[in-house]
């Protein structure tokens, strides 16, 4: 996968994009759903005996959320990172249900030779549809880790679904450089590492007629992502979880880690991250990959 040099990257940052990402692509339900691997699946996978390791992004993001972050974990792991249908460089639906992107996540982990029990990392959105996989499929996986994505008391207030959008389309712009300055964070947040945004900005869009716009389908944002009990699901969840969050996150309060953790039990690490908003691997990169290498750590300690 072709490379590219960001102005003013720190060098762990470059290091971490210039690390050979391999594109690969599986047919499910006949959508093409697009995943990026940091190891050659097709040259001696089978003979690969480290763990499986598979990154889900959030909701209108993609694969490339994690490119400055899967290849600190490449040398002990086999790491994907998927794009889930109408997004990324995946292939779009007419319909999208939770249903379908979980059966997405279970048709990459075959297709990619993760290997046997791997570790299914989600944020936000995403780690709401690796908690969905995680109760249906749990006893296959080593562990779901979550990612500041809240699921609340169904005694509290319901958090805010997102306003239905106000355009039958998604926006054209008519240059790259109108597209990349109206690229925003969802919920909007600041974020000091403009190198990072300004990567992720410059993977988010696309050239189509009359200009350029965004990589995912205007329909997912309108569809059914936030209609699942997903309490039930963390507590029918088949495998060990953890969560991750950000201290300053909009979504995620100290109310909701409080009640996810008695669900999750006492054994699940709960790591907040200092300084950290929702999108918590962009806020504070090197804290996350910290966090997630103790817990991956201490699960490889005690394997079940």
């Amino acid at each position: 996968m072709q490379n590219q040099t960001t102005p003013n990257a720190p060098d762990w940052f470059q290091r971490a994009i210039d690390h050979p990402a391999y594109s690969r692509f599986v047919d499910v339900e006949g959508c093409a759903v697009h995943y990026l691997t940091w190891f050659d699946a097709n040259n001696g996978a089978q003979d690969d005996n480290r763990p499986g390791l598979l990154f889900v992004h959030g909701g209108g993001a993609h694969a490339n959320w994690w490119r400055f972050i899967a290849p600190f974990f490449a040398a002990s792991y086999r790491v994907a990172a998927i794009d889930l249908s109408g997004m990324g460089d995946s292939g779009a639906r007419e319909t999208y249900l939770p249903d379908t992107w979980a059966r997405e996540i279970g048709a990459v982990l075959d297709h990619s030779g993760l290997g046997p029990r791997p570790v299914v990392v989600g944020h936000s959105f995403g780690g709401l549809i690796a908690m969905k996989y995680g109760a249906e499929h749990g006893a296959a996986l080593s562990g779901t880790v979550i990612v500041d994505s809240p699921v609340q008391d169904p005694t509290d207030t319901p958090l805010p679904k997102p306003a239905p959008p106000s355009r039958s389309g998604p926006s054209i712009h008519a240059d790259l450089s109108t597209a990349l300055a109206r690229f925003r964070l969802m919920p909007e947040q600041p974020c000091e590492n403009a190198f990072i945004t300004d990567f992720i900005a410059r993977t988010s869009v696309k050239q189509v007629e009359g200009g350029w716009t965004w990589k995912f389908d205007f329909k997912v944002m309108g569809s059914r992502r936030f209609g699942e009990p997903y309490d039930e699901e963390l507590k029918a969840l088949a495998c060990r979880a953890a969560l991750i969050y950000g201290d300053k996150s909009a979504i995620v309060s100290r109310r909701t880690v409080t009640y996810m953790s008695s669900i999750m039990g006492p054994k699940a690490p709960v790591v907040e991250i200092p300084e950290a908003h929702h999108h918590v691997m962009l806020d504070q990169p090197l804290a996350f990959v910290a966090a997630l290498r103790a817990i991956l750590d201490g699960w490889a300690r005690d394997p079940l």
